[in-house]
């Protein structure tokens, strides 16, 4: 009986193996979220929002965003020079905000909230940590080492628990929050690490073959790396500007929702996504179709993402109320409209990876340069209008989920008519 429950295929399986590896890790932080708004303050939230803002934006493209390109080339010495290559990259930008950190420190904080001052000298750290990451969990995945990247998951959250925990109880404040998210990142790097190292493929590495790949994929610092800081960028918006538009409260709350609602997309469509560029790669090496992979993936996403939408909508003030207690009604009443943005970026999020598949970062940066534009455009208005809270995020709601369709459509657009000059279609 159980062995016709498992999946057939390929794909299947590991998407399975990453998403059980993922339920877990989830599961965690879920599990402990209702002990740590009681032992933490919003204020505390609200720090650990900004500081997860600003590294998100650096981390995005510490590596110049060749962590992509693992997956493209078929010899494994190819690409662990791009792990290097990504490395050099990494280590050099983790330097320089250091140096910005120290020279501007009081300008920063200037942007920013106050409280944030000692944590901005951990920012460099924790982008270095995440670049690493992205580096390490590529190749991992290149090398189908799924079980290995899902434990990484679960160690991550693990650790984090255990000292955002132990720390909270001390009354630590945001310390606490910020040491336990750091110090996750050094457990899964350290257990993705030893399995490249086990391959014994370090000592291919060559100058000569970094410098060649740097250009081969040039495309990605030059094109990808400035698309993906604007779309890092326009995700954090909200967290670095709401408190030029409203009481710098709203963060925290907001933060929270966003952090909550996200866990379905670290869950299930990061997984999903992993395997997907996996098999997407493949095919085109082998001239295979992809077009119905990609259909069946949105059918799949879109009957997932509902029930959630629906739920979070329909009862997000009770729900938050009841699981993390009255303090945080407002970033129930605030999961309502995220909820409508989660059902179309869960989707986008998930099939987008098409994009770096077929190496059309021009189109994608276009996009994401567009996007910027108008969520900057959208915020200059509510601060010039001086509009409400509620309305903001109606109107906030409505432009996400134009833009996430768009982006739908380009990922599908873009297998549809290569599959079509394959002839597949």
């Amino acid at each position: 009986m159980l062995t016709k429950l498992k999946p057939k295929s390929e794909f299947s399986r590991n998407v399975l193996t990453l998403m059980t590896g993922t339920t877990i890790a989830q599961a965690i932080p879920i599990a402990i979220s209702p002990i740590l708004t009681r032992i933490y303050t919003p204020e505390d939230f609200g720090v650990l929002a900004l500081f997860v803002a600003i590294t998100s934006i650096f981390g995005s493209i510490a590596n110049g965003r060749y962590e992509l390109a693992i997956m493209l080339p078929k010899k494994n010495e190819d690409a662990i020079n791009i792990v290097a290559l990504g490395f050099i990259i990494n280590l050099s930008l983790s330097l320089v905000l250091f140096l910005i950190v120290i020279v501007f420190h009081d300008n920063i904080l200037n942007l920013f909230n106050k409280e944030i001052s000692l944590w901005l000298y951990l920012v460099p750290i924790s982008v270095f940590l995440m670049g690493l990451f992205n580096l390490l969990n590529y190749f991992n995945n290149r090398k189908k080492f799924y079980k290995d990247l899902a434990k990484a998951n679960v160690y991550k959250s693990i650790g984090m628990a255990i000292v955002q925990l132990s720390l909270g109880f001390f009354k630590a404040g945001a310390f606490g929050l910020i040491s336990g998210q750091i110090f996750s990142q050094i457990i899964s790097n350290t257990k993705l690490f030893f399995n490249v190292k086990g391959l014994d493929l370090f000592r291919k590495i060559k100058k000569v073959k970094i410098i060649a790949l740097g250009k081969r994929y040039i495309d990605f610092p030059l094109h990808n790396a400035p698309s993906t800081f604007a779309d890092i960028l326009t995700i954090q918006l909200p967290i670095l500007l709401l408190p030029k538009l409203f009481d710098i409260t709203i963060i925290w709350f907001f933060f929270f929702a966003k952090k909550i609602i996200s866990i379905p997309s670290s869950l299930i469509s990061r997984s999903v996504s992993q395997v997907l560029l996996q098999q997407l790669s493949y095919n085109n090496h082998h001239n295979k179709q992809n077009f119905p992979i990609i259909k069946q993936t949105i059918k799949k996403m879109f009957f997932i993402a509902l029930p959630i939408t629906m739920i979070l909508f329909t009862f997000g003030i009770p729900l938050f109320k009841f699981v993390f207690g009255n303090e945080w009604i407002i970033s129930g009443d605030i999961s309502r409209y995220l909820s409508l943005i989660f059902l179309f970026q869960f989707i986008a999020s998930t099939i987008s990876i098409s994009l770096v598949a077929y190496n059309k970062l021009k189109i994608l940066a276009i996009w994401q340069y567009i996007y910027l534009f108008s969520s900057l455009i959208f915020f200059v208005i509510a601060y010039t209008v001086a509009i409400d809270f509620e309305t903001f995020l109606k109107y906030f709601t409505i432009i996400e989920i134009f833009f996430y369709i768009i982006y739908i459509f380009m990922s599908v657009g873009i297998v549809y008519y290569s599959d079509k000059k394959l002839g597949a279609m």
